[in-house]
């Protein structure tokens, strides 16, 4: 029986499909099989200005992919590489390499959530903070008072109170308070110089609104009645009356509720507007943009005075005798 030889040529041909099928088999399993179950999360930071290499490197060496070489040029094959966004990103070693490449063209980048409440003071934001697992309460408060940071920020009070705007926060998860104070006095600017470019303060300086913004915060329920109430305050500033707000009282020793004792008004404090005349030295909260416009543009009116209805909204008097015949009223009721 005679044997056909086989060319050289026939097997080197041969030879190069097999290693073709492999090499593609290889690449196709390091594309689309996770290295692991899922179970492992990893914090991979992609910062501005860093190449594809090192993002690669970092992916494999965080044991989120098999192959840095395998995703550089899966990255390349795709036209991704002018594409990708920088920040921190959490990956499980459960994601294929396409997934992950997707998540860093898209920008999903892995952020924590902070909400800052309408009137919240910065002693209830580093009582927020804590409680979430972001920052240690005490740590933010020397934040808040520090005065290169604050410079930095434009804020030439002793504090960041009434600066920070009250909205909802995405804080990268490798960001730290001074991050954060930047992102929420950054937004702070941004609101009041759109509304003090429409309306202007009058006589009254930034810090002196956002002081009276605050009080107004804290004692409205209704955003319809805000205008209402700082006409009154409006009002007694203007005739050298004491303001007597209720959550001025307590500033610094607890968060307001809606309530006082004879002992809070009596207590010796700057802020405590029951004892001393016009506005506090600061705010005494962080008020949201409607407070701050019904500072600066108050509604017209006689009133000095307002009590609570109980049910959220405001009896509004012009004289003493009317006031303390609302009081006995709905305290009664």
């Amino acid at each position: 029986m005679l044997s056909v030889p086989i060319s050289p040529k026939v097997i080197g041909l041969y030879t190069f499909r097999v290693t073709l099928l492999i090499w593609l088999a290889w690449y196709l399993w390091c594309l689309f099989v996770p290295p692991g179950q899922g179970l492992a999360d990893r914090d991979i930071s992609f910062p501005a200005g860093s190449g594809i290499r090192k993002l690669a490197n970092d992916l494999k060496n965080g044991g989120v992919i098999r192959s840095s070489w395998h995703f550089v040029l899966m990255t390349r094959l795709r036209g991704e590489s002018h594409r990708l966004k920088a920040g921190e990103y959490r990956f499980n070693d459960g994601m294929s390499p396409d997934k992950i490449l997707n998540k860093i063209v898209s920008g999903e980048v892995d952020y924590r959530k902070f909400t800052l409440p309408e009137g919240y003071s910065i002693y209830q934001a580093a009582e927020l903070l804590e409680q979430k697992g972001y920052f240690k309460k005490d740590i933010f408060l020397e934040k808040c008072r520090d005065k290169n940071l604050l410079a930095r920020l434009g804020v030439k009070e002793a504090s960041v109170e009434g600066y920070l705007y009250p909205a909802t926060y995405n804080l990268s998860r490798f960001g730290g308070e001074e991050q954060l104070l930047e992102q929420m006095t950054g937004q702070f600017t941004k609101v009041y110089s759109a509304i003090s470019a429409g309306e202007g303060s009058g006589k009254f300086s930034r810090h002196e609104i956002i002081t009276l913004a605050s009080i107004i915060e804290k004692e409205a329920v209704l955003t319809d009645e805000k205008p209402l109430i700082s006409s009154v305050f409006h009002n007694r500033l203007r005739i050298g009356m004491p303001l007597q707000s209720d959550p001025t009282a307590v500033y610094g020793v607890r968060a307001f509720s809606g309530n006082v004792t004879k002992a809070d008004i009596q207590r010796s404090s700057p802020y405590n507007t029951y004892l001393n005349r016009g506005l506090p030295p600061g705010p005494i909260g962080n008020p949201g943009s409607d407070a701050v416009q019904a500072a600066v543009k108050p509604a017209k009116s006689d009133y000095l005075y307002f009590v609570a209805r109980q049910d959220g909204t405001h009896q509004f008097s012009r004289t003493l005798a009317e006031h303390n015949r609302a009081v006995r009223y709905y305290l009664k009721n």
